[in-house]
């Protein structure tokens, strides 16, 4: 049985202080696959979800370079957008199975476009209510029930 947890953040913040939470419970390997509209906050909980594993690199969106790596923390950030991608073939041409093996996180923006090759991600949908409140719901994982803001 999967948790599924739903968390309501006013600003970025609080949506950064909620990755920085769900970053205390990841394992190498993990994956966290986004799902959410353009500018609902997907970057902004990556930036908490690098705060938690104390990275110390500043965190950008990785539009134009497909995949970010912050290797700076207690174990690797691998940071994918994978809006240009058509296919999960094209998430395997670019090593995917590599990142995975390297013991990291891998957070992956726009995973609807690969969802087929992320068995057991952890989800993380975040729906834009307004311009500052979020409507996060996190399903997966194995220790999350307990983030509350």
């Amino acid at each position: 049985m999967r948790n599924n947890m739903r968390y309501l953040t006013h600003g970025p913040e609080e949506t950064e202080a909620l990755g920085q939470r769900l970053a205390a419970t990841l394992r190498p390997g993990d994956v966290i696959a986004f799902y959410g509209d353009l500018g609902a906050g997907k970057t902004a909980f990556t930036r908490g979800l690098a705060r938690g594993l104390e990275v110390s690199e500043p965190v950008t969106s990785p539009t134009y370079t497909i995949v970010n790596e912050y290797l700076s923390g207690r174990m690797p950030l691998f940071h994918f957008d994978m809006y240009r991608l058509g296919s999960s073939d094209e998430l395997f041409d670019i090593g995917w199975e590599d990142y995975l093996a390297r013991g990291g996180v891998c957070a992956v923006e726009w995973s609807e476009n690969v969802s087929d090759a992320l068995e057991d991600a952890i989800t993380v949908c975040i729906r834009r209510l307004d311009d500052r409140e979020r409507e996060i719901t996190i399903e997966g994982g194995s220790a999350h029930a307990d983030l509350s803001l």
